[in-house]
């Protein structure tokens, strides 16, 4: 039984804390988008901007839909039939470590326990602003330790991963080691 719904002791059972989805711009085709999207130039019509942006969105939506699909399609060319989609991942963050996996096969693509990372960097790069997204740099001393591209809205995750961190780190500290 668990004292509070969810919650579990990291020794006794890893617990998602956190899950998040790539954007399209994870990859080179939607920062190109994005970066489509963010230009101004254009003219102000009764008080509407229509600018190339604008226009860039609505005349790619066939090709954004197809790069959202590929991150959530687990297999190629079929959902459920066909190889494996190498593009569909998620971020997970749980009581012991950071995840990135196939969320519907659960096969672990890369991991990073809580105690090997020191300082979490946003790095947006060309084309994530117009999405609101970024990618989580995990380092330590220095050095990078892992990379989730395209995270939307990083700060809220980057700040839940150092949270969860702390509280683990805190957990560590207080207990004894066999």
């Amino acid at each position: 039984m668990q004292a509070i719904a969810g919650v579990s002791p990291a020794a006794v059972r890893e617990s998602t804390v956190m899950v998040v989805w790539p954007s399209i711009c994870a990859g080179p085709w939607g920062r190109w988008l994005g970066r489509w999207y963010g230009v101004r130039a254009g003219v102000t019509v009764a008080g509407v901007p229509l600018t190339l942006g604008w226009a860039a969105v609505f005349a790619s939506i066939p090709l954004a839909l197809l790069l959202y699909f590929d991150k959530k399609v687990p297999r190629i060319p079929l959902v459920f039939v066909g190889w494996s989609n190498p593009s569909c991942r998620r971020y997970r963050l749980t009581n012991r470590r950071v995840l990135v996996e196939h969320p519907f096969e659960g096969t672990l693509i890369a991991s990073l326990p809580l105690d090997r990372f020191d300082e979490v960097r946003v790095e947006t790069l060309p084309g994530q602003a117009w999405f609101n997204a970024g990618d989580l740099v995990f380092m330590q001393e220095g050095v990078e330790r892992l990379r989730l591209p395209g995270v939307n809205r990083p700060e809220p995750f980057r700040q839940t991963c150092l949270k969860t961190q702390q509280a683990r780190l805190g957990v560590l500290a207080c207990t004894p080691q066999a």
